[in-house]
């Protein structure tokens, strides 16, 4: 997320992360791709930050509060569970009050067990101000944010919520079937409306360039396999049909391309975090992910994950790990992005990350509103830190 909304063209006020070794890898980066450039990382727990010290300094608060929580693949204690980092978004966003904010998080948020605590997030993010009491449990929060929508109240802070909208970002670019949860939030003064990315690309384009025109497999220099059966009847139908209009799914090879086959144990002396691991095995309901489709969605685990997600399935049958560099690959990492610590705590970092191409998409679109909003407030009456700052600021949780 930090380095997606970085090219985006926000600049960073801080980035807080308590984990050491994730803190590591954003400083380790930060020099080549300006993610840490302007101040440290703040290396705090979210709950121990005194947020005030960047009140009105942020444009843009994003945040991936902690999802084991809310994971399909956790204990499913929600809100009851320490680790749910919400409590500490809403604080920032009361001291912050800043012009946007994002949210990304897993899907699981979105179950029905979930419903209520959902609700109450998006009616929290409306009213930053007005804080839960001492002692109060957030059904009863719930009921007096509840109260002023229904009396269609104005508070001096308000935001604007858009979603949760669930994405599949293999529509979007990313070589990886993940799904996940997003929240936007605009403050109300500002006057603008969000509007959520339309797909880029598709499956049908995919299976268009596999089975219909062929160009997927010269583009690889492969000689074209046969149609699964599956996809018998389809592929006359994809071959009468005109080309479709979005950009194919990108797949594993397309991921992979360029880079060697690792070699178990071996450091690669031209690529970073790039060392094979032996052990993998299939079994059922661990299989892998196939080379010529997108891969599985990619877990914050080493390996032996539910489900093969971590794991290449080769065109000969064989299966092994996904390396790190790999895993960065199909997660939209530049290659000379580092990751520090060891393969478990890199393939945590990765697995817990949002793709770098959708933090750049969302925020890039965020960019544009709140440039232009800025713009006309400059033409209008402009103020010294208006002119002296062109750029946004933005603090990442």
């Amino acid at each position: 997320m930090a380095l997606g909304i970085q090219r985006a063209g926000f600049r960073h006020v801080a980035l807080v992360e308590r984990n050491h070794t994730a803190c590591e890898t954003l400083r380790t980066n930060g020099v080549s791709h300006g993610v840490t450039r302007s101040l440290p990382v703040c290396e705090l727990d979210a709950a121990e930050v005194h947020y005030d010290r960047w009140a009105g300094q942020v444009h843009l608060l994003a945040g991936g509060p902690p999802c084991q929580s809310f994971s399909i693949a956790g204990k499913h204690a929600g809100e009851t569970d320490s680790r749910n980092g919400f409590p500490h978004l809403f604080r920032a966003a009361q001291a912050l009050r800043p012009q946007a904010i994002l949210i990304e998080n897993v899907q699981g948020l979105a179950r029905s067990a979930f419903q209520p605590y959902l609700d109450y997030i998006a009616l929290q993010l409306r009213y930053p101000s007005v804080t839960a009491r001492p002692n109060e449990v957030w059904p009863s929060h719930k009921q007096r944010l509840e109260r002023l929508t229904r009396e269609r109240a104005h508070l001096d802070l308000e935001y604007r919520v858009y979603g949760p909208r669930i994405l599949n970002l293999v529509d979007y670019g990313v070589p990886q079937q993940r799904r996940r949860l997003f929240i936007v939030a605009l403050r109300s003064d500002l006057q603008v409306e969000w509007e959520w990315p339309t797909p880029t690309h598709s499956q049908d384009a995919l299976l268009y360039e596999q089975w219909g025109t062929g160009v997927y497999w010269e583009r690889h220099q492969l000689t074209p396999p046969k149609p699964p059966l599956a996809l018998t009847n389809r592929v006359g139908r994809l071959r009468a049909c005109p080309a479709p209009t979005e950009a194919p799914w990108r797949t594993v090879r397309d991921a992979l391309i360029g880079l060697p086959t690792p070699v178990d144990g071996q450091v690669c002396p031209s690529i970073a975090n790039h060392i094979g691991i032996s052990g993998a095995r299939a079994y059922y309901g661990h299989s892998g992910s196939a080379y010529d489709a997108p891969a599985k969605t990619l877990k914050a685990g080493d390996h032996g994950v539910p489900g093969g997600e971590n794991m290449l399935l080769s065109d000969d049958g064989a299966v092994r790990y996904f390396t790190v560099r790999e895993s960065a690959r199909l997660q939209t990492f530049p290659d000379d992005y580092i990751f520090c610590g060891s393969r478990t705590e890199a393939m945590r970092q990765i697995g817990n990350a949002l793709p770098v191409r959708v933090a750049e998409l969302l925020a890039g679109r965020l960019l544009a509103l709140l440039t232009a909003t800025q713009s006309k407030r400059i033409k209008s009456q402009p103020s010294a830190r208006q002119l002296a700052h062109p750029l946004l600021d933005i603090v990442g949780l």
